[in-house]
């Protein structure tokens, strides 16, 4: 068997893991990820980045003190990943209570929160009572003095008493069908590093044929923790114990008590550092102080079905991921929580990844419909629907497709407007294109607007004077049929009565305009590989290419333009940054022009009158 997996073994991995209810925690050098299977059969993941050893104090990676460090680590965010997971996989989707609401919007504490602290201490003081308290009073059975000679046996009867109520711990509880489902598990998350080692795929498969036994269990560290303890404590007992002890059978059972509590440090380092010793080498001979943690493990783990490996690999495979590309994003679990958690958690991850934090506070002042003003000031416990919503769409926002598309419409002008890939995304000095048509449109003109889009302007401008009484007939064009079919749908989700015409500028139109508003293609070509990365590969390059200068439709527009409007009609365009001196000077046959402002001081915006 020895020589079997000696030869087995092909990869060398840091990963590590736990079973947590209904799911499995995996923990890198860089990253720790925890994958629940919720009630619906989803698997969710929980993501976070961690100091790898090496950037931490030195100090704290020296030999016995770096276990020290990491069994209360471990007991810290084991407890946090347990309860975490067991919010998943509960999915209570049921509304808070009044105390909860209470507490929630008044004092800004989460009742949940509050439970899982107090599972921890009782969790704590549970463990001091039946693996300290319970040995140490059992064993004062036996008359031994617990000094010299009869100190050593006292010591040595207490630490097998211990090894027994932990063996019948671990035994015991495995009957409740909860806890045992955590065995299997347990075996998932072995399996799993197991098949990654061997230097396999990691599918259902291939993990299913691996061995649930691993040389860096948890439990094996606690086996070796109740046998070190042993001799810890008999030495410590030894050369202490004359001067610490009273001769008061009370006073001393609790000075007793509270001396293992100080030592249990020493212990836990010792037993790190040999786990660490035995878990690098094969040689038979160590084998013999594997075997007593090799097979305790035969009853801490149990045979996983496929969906249990699934939740080790989803784990281990975002933590590998993590660990390789530092720009592997967090993500976090749906439960009900508090909104002002669930915000902080999501604008730490959009900080973190570039993405503006402020597209939170409309994240969820959209999907709450609270004013985006009271997101920060109010509070609120969220459902899991609620927070499940929020997170897909901050997830996918953080794949880098703009909010916007992800919400499916935005806001122009007080109007809704539907955006996708297919068009770009209206932006806020666009509004001012079209208040520059508004204020010039004048009763019974005929409005053209070129390249319309998503319809944005064109449904503006006719709605704006359609309430100023002001009668107008407006027509829009686009040469993308695919954008001219969602400007369609803007229209009529608008009420707005807009004519549509598939035409590439000038080449499909009829007759003379008053005005022409259009805001054409202006990025210079060389310039479209630095754009945002939500520009650059999401909205339409169609839309955003304006040649090797940015001004080839210009040039279009400028041969033609007069050809389409009236005597006295107007031409109102937008332009790029420093392109509107360039524009200007390419209308040579005009009445006059004008170069006009945005609300940035930006000149943005170019008006011909023929």
């Amino acid at each position: 068997m020895n020589k079997e997996r000696k030869k087995e073994k092909k990869n060398c991995t840091y990963i590590g893991g736990q079973a947590v209810m209904e799911g499995v925690m995996m923990r890198g050098k860089r990253a720790m990820a925890t994958a629940v299977r919720d009630p619906e059969g989803k698997i969710q993941v929980e993501a976070v980045r961690v100091r790898p050893p090496e950037e931490r104090s030195r100090f704290s990676r020296l030999p016995f003190v770096r276990g020290v460090v990491s069994f209360v680590e471990s007991l810290i965010v084991g407890n946090r990943v347990l309860m975490r997971s067991a919010e998943v996989a509960e999915g209570d989707e049921e509304q808070p209570s009044k105390a909860e609401k209470w507490l929630a919007e008044k004092h800004k504490v989460n009742l949940n929160s509050v439970w899982n602290i107090a599972a921890i201490v009782l969790g704590v003081l549970l463990a001091v009572l039946i693996f300290v308290l319970l040995p140490q009073y059992l064993t004062g059975f036996t008359g031994f003095a617990t000094t010299g000679l009869e100190g050593l046996w006292f010591n040595l009867i207490e630490g097998g008493i211990r090894m027994v109520i932990f063996l019948l711990y671990i035994v015991g509880i495995s009957v409740f069908p909860t806890l045992a489902r955590v065995y299997r598990y347990h075996g998932a998350e072995h399996k799993t590093i197991t098949c990654f080692e061997r230097g396999l795929p990691l599918t259902v498969e291939n993990v299913r044929g691996c061995s649930r036994v691993h040389d860096r269990c948890g439990t094996t560290f606690l086996f070796l923790v109740m046998v070190v303890s042993i001799f810890v404590f008999s030495l410590a007992n030894a050369l202490a114990g004359a001067v610490i002890y009273t001769g008061n059978d009370t006073a001393d059972f609790f000075i007793r008590m509270a001396f293992k509590l100080l030592m249990l440090p020493i212990v836990a380092g010792v037993s790190y550092e040999i786990l660490r010793g035995l878990a690098k080498t094969q040689n038979r001979f160590f084998l013999i102080f594997k075997a007593p943690g090799l097979l305790l493990q035969r009853v801490t783990t149990r045979e996983p079905d496929d969906g249990m490996i699934e939740c080790a690999i989803a784990a281990f495979q975002k933590v590998y991921d993590m660990d390789a590309d530092p720009s592997v994003p967090e993500t976090m679990f749906a439960t009900a929580c508090k909104m002002s958690e669930l915000l902080a958690g999501t604008k730490k991850r959009f900080k973190d990844n570039g993405v503006d934090e402020e597209e939170a506070e409309w994240i969820f002042s959209l999907l709450l419909s609270v004013p985006k003003s009271a997101v920060n000031t109010e509070e609120h416990i969220l459902r899991v629907s609620q927070a499940k919503e929020i997170l897909r769409v901050a997830d996918e926002r953080l794949t880098g497709r703009p909010l916007w598309y992800i919400i499916g419409d935005a806001d122009f002008y007080g109007y809704k407007i539907r955006v996708d890939e297919r068009v770009l995304i209206p932006r806020p000095e666009t509004e001012e294109l079209a208040q520059q048509v508004i204020a010039s449109a004048e009763e019974g003109n005929k409005i053209l607007d070129l390249c319309t889009g998503s319809g944005a302007v064109a449904i503006a401008v006719c709605k704006e004077l359609e309430k100023k009484k002001c009668k107008v007939t407006v027509t829009a064009s686009d040469v993308s049929e695919e954008a001219l079919a969602l400007a369609k749908e803007n229209a009529e989700l608008n009420g707005a009565e807009i004519s549509f015409v598939q035409s590439d500028l000038f080449s499909k139109l009829r007759g003379r305009y008053d005005i022409i508003v259009s805001n054409p293609p202006y990025i210079p070509t060389k310039d479209i590989g630095s754009l945002q990365r939500e520009v650059r590969d999401f909205e339409p390059r169609l839309a955003l290419d304006g040649g090797e200068d940015g001004l080839d439709f210009y040039r279009r527009i400028a041969e033609n333009a007069g050809k389409y409007l009236v005597r006295g009609g107007m031409l109102i365009m937008e332009v790029g940054i420093g392109e509107a001196e360039s524009v200007v000077k390419l209308f040579r046959y005009c009445d006059y022009s004008i170069i006009v402002k945005d609300m940035q001081g930006v000149d943005r915006f170019v008006k011909i009158v023929f």
